[in-house]
């Protein structure tokens, strides 16, 4: 194919990134943009081309598609990837892929079916501060564990303050904090969690926890602790500390490594664009440079939710 055919279904903020970025791309065209906000939708086509639509049944129906970018909300995901499936149109898709696991287990079953190429939005992978950290992990006898954190105020968002449409903080936000420790360390076996909520009595309408603590045991024998924190004013700390022996990697924030005292930068030079390896993906079918296709997004997932579910029991959850 000489150009690609994109089509957007959510024209939000994160789209608007993606937009903007493939713009650059010679081999693209935007084929559609569909919004539940019409408004929004025409302006996006006024601004970067294709039809736009308010109903995404419509445009799959009507466009010849190549690819799709799906940037809805959390609890927006579900029938347009199962539609994009049938129609064997390649996916991009924004995290979190889902607010519960039986919904994305669903969409990864469409996904395997009908062998569909898949991309989820967990950009930190492809840094190339991240892919440093994992080259020097790779040469070490044993990685002890991580200490991760999101921590800020609260999005002005208003789905963003609700539990059943976000998932909450660690599912919505943290969640790329949640799948770096994955991308450095495993995949998790056992998960606890702790929450606590009410303290922000000046926002109306929140039912998300302003504070979590969750301990992560992974497959290899590595623990985390991520700590997601809506509650804050005025300060903020993103970022992910990997200790070895004699070795601390830290991934955003000051992006350093601490060897036994001495400090260096990591470095950002390898770093990959993310749009640039799904559209290569799909014009090649060549999908080995996805970092972060669905089924591995799944596992992510599993672990918030399995944190979600310790918060109300108290108990810890085997993934």
């Amino acid at each position: 194919m000489e150009k690609v055919k994109v089509g957007f279904i959510g024209t939000g903020g994160i789209a608007g990134a993606h937009m903007s970025n493939i713009a650059k791309f010679e081999d693209v065209e935007f084929s559609a943009m569909c919004d539940v906000s019409e408004d929004r939708a025409k302006a996006r086509s006024e601004e970067y081309g294709g039809n736009p639509y308010t109903d995404y049944r419509q445009m799959f129906d009507q466009e010849d598609l190549d690819a799709v970018y799906i940037c809805t909300p959390p609890f927006a995901h579900g029938e347009q990837e199962q539609i994009a499936c049938e129609s064997g149109v390649p996916m991009f898709i924004e995290k979190p892929i889902a607010v519960d696991m039986e919904q994305a287990i669903i969409i990864n079953e469409y996904i395997d079916r009908y062998d569909i190429t898949t991309s989820v939005g967990y950009h930190w992978r492809y840094g190339g501060n991240a892919q440093q950290a994992k080259k020097i992990l790779a040469d070490e006898p044993q990685v002890l564990g991580a200490l991760g954190y999101w921590m800020g105020g609260m999005p002005g968002t208003p789905w963003w303050r609700v539990r059943a449409e976000s998932g909450g903080q660690h599912v919505e936000q943290t969640t790329h904090i949640f799948d770096l420790a994955r991308f450095l360390l495993g995949n998790g076996k056992t998960v606890h969690g702790v929450a606590t909520s009410g303290s922000m009595l000046d926002i109306p309408n929140y039912d998300v926890d302003d504070l979590s603590m969750v301990n992560i045991e992974f497959e290899n024998g590595s623990i985390a602790n991520i700590v997601s924190c809506c509650a804050m004013q005025g300060w903020g700390r993103v970022h992910l500390e990997v200790f070895c022996r004699g070795l601390v990697i830290t991934v955003g924030g000051s992006n350093e490594i601490n060897r036994e005292g001495e400090t260096e930068k990591l470095s950002g030079e390898e770093g990959q664009d993310r749009d640039r390896v799904f559209i290569d993906a799909v014009k090649t079918g060549d999908r080995s440079k996805i970092l972060s296709p669905y089924s591995d997004a799944l596992e992510t997932q599993k672990i918030m939710l399995a944190a979600s579910k310790s918060f109300e029991t108290g108990k810890a959850i085997d993934i």
